[in-house]
């Protein structure tokens, strides 16, 4: 492909995004994807081209722009060189217009940024649309981060928790012996730390109440080391369908899953009534402190999807809270920085559950938000997280 076609292709991927994102349907990835698989023609480095492209102009706009044409003229309005990629030559983008629409407006969503922890400073915002590094976990399960160090010379190690690593940017490594193996799992420091704060021992019964795919009930395995009993329990039955194979390659055969139906999940979870030593909840949310790995969800979220995504998590929690047992302990975690599905959200349970009480989590990164902790991407170099470990008297 010459310049220009990549130019064009970045366009009609961002229209493809575009669409999916106000039409709430797949993700960028998977936009992406399903583009190229269609035009196979494209090489490798074609691909990439293209794709830096349209995620640079998805980085560029926080709010979602008309078209993917009017979102690459305003990059090129500032770019010399890819503005003289459109030359209305073969494959390549129609020369510019000088009143042609342009988008407009900053890196972030107008209306969001009210909603913020007043942690998040106008400062963190940049940081909220970097790429990301690359971290993965030790599994010490297969082995300690000292013996996965000695094969990756390019990782240090993240002094923040007792497992991690850092790659660098772009860095592959799922198809590595560490990975196949079981020794190492990709993920993001916030997460791990999530897991940490559960301070699962070996012989607990942990549920995990939102396990998802379960990247953080392998790291409540790992902390187990495979003693006791960990559930993981969702209503996504696709996702959770990935878990077993990703258990079975982390030796992590004991964890048992179950999937719930959505609004009736009390039933399926009635053996675990004060019964848990941990629950975790890594609940439903915005998602707004996982834009630099997600930049196109800021096109998605609207004031609607939000109200329901609070509503839910005040459902979880009061599910929660009849699981744990006396001195037990309740985590919440959400990938998002808004003080509503944060701070608020916890201040409330507290309130109405006087049974609970919060504990500071056992490791010193993030900052104090009320009675929980926020990391950012800017302070503490992780995904953006709220989390609150809750003591149950």
């Amino acid at each position: 492909m010459t310049p220009a076609a990549r130019v064009q292709a970045a366009i009609e991927l961002l229209n493809a995004i575009i669409a999916a994102t106000r039409d709430k349907g797949a993700s960028a990835d998977r936009v992406a994807a399903a583009f190229f698989a269609a035009r196979r023609y494209a090489g490798s480095k074609d691909r990439r081209a293209v794709r830096d492209l349209a995620w640079r102009a998805i980085r560029a706009f926080g709010e979602r722009p008309e078209n993917g044409r009017s979102a690459m003229i305003a990059l090129a309005d500032s770019d010399s060189e890819l503005a003289i990629l459109f030359d209305g030559l073969a494959y390549g983008p129609a020369a510019i217009a000088v009143d042609e629409p342009r988008a407009t407006g900053g890196v972030l969503p107008e209306w969001v940024k009210p909603l913020f922890s007043a942690l998040v400073t106008e400062d963190e915002y940049p940081a909220l649309l970097e790429r990301a590094p690359l971290d993965i976990r030790a599994n010490r399960l297969v082995a300690d981060r000292e013996a996965v160090a000695k094969n990756l010379p390019e990782a240090t190690s993240l002094p923040e928790c007792r497992d991690g690593l850092r790659l660098p940017t772009g860095y592959s490594i799922e198809s590595s012996e560490l990975y196949t193996s079981g020794a190492i799992e990709v993920q993001d420091l916030g997460s791990q730390l999530i897991a940490v704060a559960c301070n699962a021992q070996p012989g607990m019964t942990v549920l995990d109440l939102c396990a998802g795919a379960g990247g953080k009930t392998l790291a409540l395995a790992s902390h187990m080391a495979g003693q006791g009993r960990l559930i993981a329990a969702d209503t996504n039955r696709d996702r959770l369908s990935q878990l077993p194979s990703r258990a079975a390659r982390a030796k992590a055969g004991f964890i048992e899953t179950l999937l719930l139906n959505p609004n009736k999940e009390k039933a399926a979870l009635d053996d675990l009534a004060s019964a848990c030593d941990v629950v975790l909840i890594d609940a439903p949310c915005s998602g707004s402190g996982t834009w630099r790995r997600n930049p196109e969800t800021r096109w998605r979220l609207d004031q609607r999807d939000l109200q329901r995504l609070v509503s839910e998590q005040a459902r979880l929690l009061d599910l929660a809270s009849a699981l744990v047992k006396p001195g037990g302990h309740l985590v919440y975690a959400v990938c998002s920085l808004f003080a509503c599905e944060g701070r608020e959200q916890i201040e409330a349970f507290l309130s109405q559950h006087p049974d609970f009480e919060a504990e500071r989590p056992d490791f010193a990164a993030g900052r104090a938000d009320g009675s929980g902790i926020l990391l950012t991407p800017a302070h503490d170099g992780s995904d953006g997280f709220y989390l609150a470990r809750l003591h149950k008297l």
